[in-house]
């Protein structure tokens, strides 16, 4: 090759890469609906899709594992430990190795993806550079997440590389991109000048938030530990109440038992009455009790009928209505079917929608006469 084409060749590799140092922060929201939305939908088709159409039988690949696949079919099995899982997983492996995010977006048929692949990213210096100092993920940049994460990071040209950091917020951190051809060496001095300039801040960041956590830790451990010296004075707090008001119950007792004793030396009860007379007095008094019981709880009731015929029955006062029915049906008197009862002074009648009225709340009680109306 001349001169001349050496020249090209560095002028259009100079123009093609493009070296944007920024923080850029992406809600992980975002980050998480890419990951919810792969395998909802068909991938999509469009000029750069030309690699998935020649070769159908990719479309039954898990789309953690295309990019893989696709980079040891056409360049071999050399190449940095990619991860075949969900970016946001590939973050949480970061964080708990305290490591950053390499992130490579493959675009198969972009005329530079062929040298980076074979040249850069196979290099031995990239692969042990970058599997000693990162977590390496990848994807199709036309395809699911990939194409997501092309379009969330504005990745206007391949091959394209961005070094992300996760951090302790709602955010990740986009510390490097780079775009378009590149060598080993430049890849790594790039990689390397990233570690420099952001490693520090980005394990002090962590130091801190462990320490935090530490934090939290300590001070839930001493709010529990307070509580549970809180609940523990409450409860003696209340057991000596407790012992305090039954010593007080216990005096007042013994006041009681004292002053009683007392009024019984001053004033003592009468002679006792023999047994024999004692128990005869109490027969007669219950007696007389059980009479002026009967006698007050009990409603007599005249019931006339349509031949003439007076029948007076005993009731007692709580007794309902039904109960003078079913006694009415008791006496098998013929010629008598359907009926109600009428009482005078004042005159009521009384029918199926009075049957649960008792005869006290029915104005019977002490007595009252009541005619048997037959119905038609």
């Amino acid at each position: 090759m001349t001169s001349t084409g050496d020249d090209m060749i560095q002028e259009l590799r100079a123009s093609c890469t493009e070296l944007v140092r920024r923080i850029a922060r992406l809600p992980l929201s975002i980050i998480e609906g890419i990951s919810r939305a792969i395998g909802h939908g068909a991938p999509r088709r469009g000029p750069q899709n030309l690699q998935s159409q020649q070769q159908p039988g990719l479309l039954m690949i898990p789309e953690e594992w295309l990019f893989v696949t696709l980079l040891e079919q056409q360049y071999g099995s050399t190449h940095p430990f990619f991860y075949a899982c969900r970016f946001l997983e590939a973050l949480r492996i970061a964080k708990d190795e305290s490591k950053f995010v390499f992130l490579y977006l493959h675009a198969p048929d972009n005329p530079y993806t062929a040298p980076f692949c074979r040249d850069t990213l196979r290099s031995q210096l990239v692969v042990e550079f970058l599997d000693a100092n990162f977590v390496s993920w990848g994807a199709v940049a036309d395809r699911g997440e990939g194409s997501e994460m092309a379009v969330t990071l504005k990745a206007g040209s391949f091959p394209f590389c961005a070094v992300v950091a996760p951090t302790s917020g709602d955010s990740i951190a986009v510390l490097q991109q780079v775009v378009g051809p590149v060598s080993p060496e430049e890849l790594v001095n790039i990689l390397q000048k990233t570690i420099e300039e952001h490693g520090s801040a980005f394990r002090a960041s962590r130091t801190e938030e462990e320490e935090n956590r530490r934090a939290n830790r300590q001070l839930r451990v001493e709010q529990d530990a307070a509580y549970l010296e809180s609940l523990k004075k409450d409860k003696e707090k209340d057991r000596a109440q407790q012992r305090l008001a039954d010593e007080m119950a216990r005096a007042a007792t013994e006041r009681r038992k004292k002053a009683n004793n007392e009024r019984l030396q001053r004033n003592p009860p009468p002679k006792q009455l023999s047994s024999k007379t004692k128990d005869t007095s109490k027969e007669i008094q219950r007696k007389e009790t059980v009479t002026s019981s009967k006698t007050k709880s009990t409603t007599k009731i005249l019931i006339r009928f349509p031949n003439g015929q007076r029948i007076e029955q005993s009731f007692l006062c709580t007794d309902t209505i039904r109960s003078i029915f079913r006694y009415i049906d008791s006496l098998d008197i013929p010629g008598i079917g359907s009926y109600r009862l009428i009482s005078n002074f004042p005159r009521k009648v009384y029918g199926y929608e009075q049957l649960e009225m008792t005869l006290k709340d029915a104005g019977l009680h002490p007595s009252a006469t009541m005619f048997l109306e037959l119905l038609q």
